[in-house]
Formats: structure tokens, C-alpha cells, sequence
């Protein structure tokens, strides 16, 4: 058997200090991408994700999520045996990772600044709720909180009250900086020699995110409504019900398209003429009028007879599925996009890493239980069994 290819981060090393889901996520692309993670977690509990919920055969969620092909080390970082293992992990580091909590890092003895002489090749990202400096530095930082600070839950949701995103995606968007600011920070090391650091702010990820909300609201003019699942500028363009309970999502985005859709889909072509619809702006104004004409053309149809209008008309649209069709998503199926991973709760469904490269195959190896990899890890550093059995009983790893 031929050996597999070699991935971008093939012998690129990665300690995290990482908990919860932003400094996880960001780790995890990496792995993916061939990078050794070696996840330093507290001894017993380990990273307090594992606890979220037992949804997976008994596993959490968010965990089993973000924490695949990765090496699970069990370090209490508060001991002071602990340094002698940090300083041996670090030395044949590359990157260092951590989300700890504001400060704490620093307190450790592991920020860039003590860092950087004795390890100058070494790349630290830190990844935080608002960023080093300013009033906010110390402020606590979650997912939610984050959400709200960067204005997305004030447009998201419907005129009744905001809503949050169904998922982690302050967390999502640091760990997407982070990771490829870690890649940026690669290819410049190559360069100059040198490890810098990165300093990576949830807020500052999300209002990245917010762009179009705010220029829209460009000096003090009005923000865009909330509009549950509808868009808040475009009609019509968002979910509309149909014979059988089902739902649609459709979505317009020109003058042609709304001719289109008012001959072949709707079949009231004299709709396009209608002086209360003439342009996108008069159909948001009046998209309650709207939106009733829809309902009542869909009405006595159901989801494939509106889908395939939709299709032959050539009118985006979508299913609203939920997460049992997501599973079962026939585009993911016929792309081959699923693998299974080993687990502590035996093996595990995967999604293939989105960017694929006809090159290489990415990284899918098992989420790893609480300090799984520990004597490995310590073996691997140069520690006799002695000594690491020395270290268990002493409650450092």
C-alpha cells in the first residue's frame, strides 16, 4: 500500500490550551490539515465542553465536534512540575494556542513577550472575547454575549424580538480567523525566521461579519428590520408555506427574475406590472400584500410541484430542513462527504472538512478521551515510565 500524501501541515506541531469552542475549532482545522494538536486539558474533567451534554452515545456535542485527530495531554498548569513539561512541549512546538481566561495566560509565564527569546521560531495566537487593551480586556466573553455586543442579535430575529443564531457563531468566526491568521503567521515564519503572535478578538470577528447591516445603517440611518427568515432588504426572498405544511425558501435577486417568477411560477403574470410591485423596494414596502398573493398560489400545491416551478423557472430556492434532513442530504451523500471517526462511544459519522484539494486527504482520526494520549505525549517528550508514573501520582498530569 502506497503511502498516504503528504497534508500542508504534515510535521507542524500545535499545543493548545484550548476549552469551550473557539480556540477547539481553530485547532481542529489544523489537524485537519495534518498539524500534531496536542490538547492540554485539566486532569479529571478535562475541557469543561466535555460536560455541555451527552447527545452523542453519551459524548458531548460541541466536543465530538471540535475535537477530532487531536492528542489529549491532562497537565495541571498550576504545579510547579508542570513548567518542565511545558518547556520540553514547547521547545518542539510550533504554535501555541489558548483561550484561557483573560490575563491567565500571562500569569502562567506563557504570553508572547516570555516567551519569544527563549523560543523565537514559536507562533502564540491568543484568542479572546474583546482583544488585549481597552475597557473591555477583562470583561467575561461567551458566544451569546458576543452576539449581542457586535449588533448581530439586534437584526436578527423578527419584528415580535431579537433572536440569537442557532449555533456557535461568534466562536465559529474567531476560530476561523485564528486559524487562518496561524497559516498566515506559517508561511511569514518561512520568511523571516521569526514567530509572531496573534491577537484574536470574537467581537472584532463578528463585527468583521457585520458589514452589510452596517453600512446599511451608515450614519445614523436606519438599520435593517428584523425579518425572521425572510431577508430584510430583498423580497420576496425567504420561507413561504405550501399545500401540505411543508415550507419553501425562495429567494429573487432581480427585475427579471420577479417577470419570471410572476409568469411561469406564480402564473399571474399581469403581477409584474402591478404598481405595488414595480421594483424591489416597492415589494419590501409592501410585502405583507405580497407575501398573502404567494401563500394563496402555493396554497394548493405541494413541495414538489412548487420546487419544480421553482426549477424550470430557474428561481433559487431551498428546502427548510432540519437537522435529521441534513443527515440524510442527498448532495452530501452523493458527494461521498461523510467518514466515520473513532470515539470513545465507538465510531462516529464526520463531515469531510469543506475545502477539499485533489492533492491530499484530510486528517480523520478519533476525538480522544480525557488524557488518553498522556503517557504517550510525556514518552514522546523524553520522560522515563518512572517519572511519568511519578507525575500521575503526584496529580500533575
Amino acid at each position: 500500500m502506497s503511502a498516504p500524501a503528504p497534508r500542508p501541515l504534515d510535521g507542524i506541531t500545535v499545543v493548545s490550551l484550548e476549552h469551550a469552542i473557539a480556540a477547539p475549532f481553530c485547532t481542529r482545522q489544523l489537524a485537519d490539515m495534518g498539524a500534531r494538536v496536542i490538547k492540554i486539558e485539566r486532569p479529571g474533567a478535562g475541557d469543561f465542553a466535555r460536560g455541555y451534554d451527552e447527545r452523542v452515545r453519551g459524548l458531548s456535542s460541541h466536543f465530538v465536534w471540535t475535537n477530532r485527530s487531536k492528542e489529549s495531554l491532562t497537565l495541571d498548569l498550576k504545579r510547579d512540575e508542570a513548567g518542565d513539561v511545558m518547556e520540553r512541549l514547547l521547545a518542539g512546538a510550533d504554535v501555541l494556542v489558548q483561550n484561557l481566561a483573560p490575563g491567565a495566560a500571562a500569569r502562567l509565564g506563557l504570553s508572547f513577550e516570555a516567551l519569544h527569546a527563549k523560543y523565537p521560531r514559536l507562533i502564540v495566537c491568543d484568542i479572546s472575547g474583546y482583544g488585549e487593551g481597552g475597557p473591555y480586556q477583562d470583561k467575561k466573553a461567551y458566544d451569546l454575549l458576543i452576539q449581542s455586543e457586535s449588533g448581530f442579535v439586534s437584526v436578527t430575529g423578527t419584528a415580535d424580538g431579537p433572536s440569537k443564531a442557532g449555533c456557535s457563531i461568534a466562536d465559529i468566526a474567531a476560530g476561523m480567523y485564528a486559524y487562518s491568521a496561524i497559516l498566515n503567521a506559517l508561511l511569514l515564519r518561512g520568511r523571516t525566521g521569526e514567530g509572531s503572535r496573534i491577537d484574536v478578538s470574537m467581537l472584532e470577528s463578528m463585527v468583521e461579519w457585520m458589514g452589510y447591516p452596517m453600512y446599511y445603517a451608515f450614519d445614523g440611518a436606519p438599520p435593517p428590520l428584523r425579518a425572521g427568515a425572510a431577508h430584510a432588504t430583498i423580497y420576496p426572498y425567504g420561507p413561504f408555506p405550501v399545500g401540505g405544511g411543508a415550507t419553501i425558501m425562495l429567494g429573487l435577486q432581480n427585475e427579471r427574475e420577479w417577470r419570471v417568477f410572476c409568469a411561469q411560477v406564480l402564473r399571474q403574470a399581469e403581477l409584474a406590472e402591478d404598481p405595488r410591485f414595480l421594483s424591489n423596494s416597492q415589494r419590501t414596502a409592501n410585502r405583507e400584500a405580497l407575501r398573502t398573493l404567494i401563500v394563496d398560489a402555493f396554497a394548493g400545491l405541494d413541495i414538489g410541484q412548487v420546487t419544480q416551478r421553482l426549477e424550470d423557472a430557474q428561481i433559487a430556492n431551498a428546502r427548510v430542513n432540519d437537522m435529521a434532513g441534513v443527515w440524510a442530504h442527498p448532495q452530501l451523500q452523493a458527494r461521498q462527504r461523510w467518514r466515520e471517526v473513532a470515539s470513545p462511544a465507538g465510531a462516529l459519522p464526520a463531515l469531510l472538512p469543506p475545502a477539499s484539494n485533489s492533492a491530499y486527504a484530510p486528517r480523520m482520526d478519533p476525538v480522544p478521551a480525557v488524557g488518553e494520549n498522556t503517557d504517550a505525549v510525556l514518552a514522546s517528550l523524553g520522560y522515563a515510565p518512572d517519572e511519568v508514573a511519578r507525575l500521575h501520582a503526584a496529580e500533575v498530569v
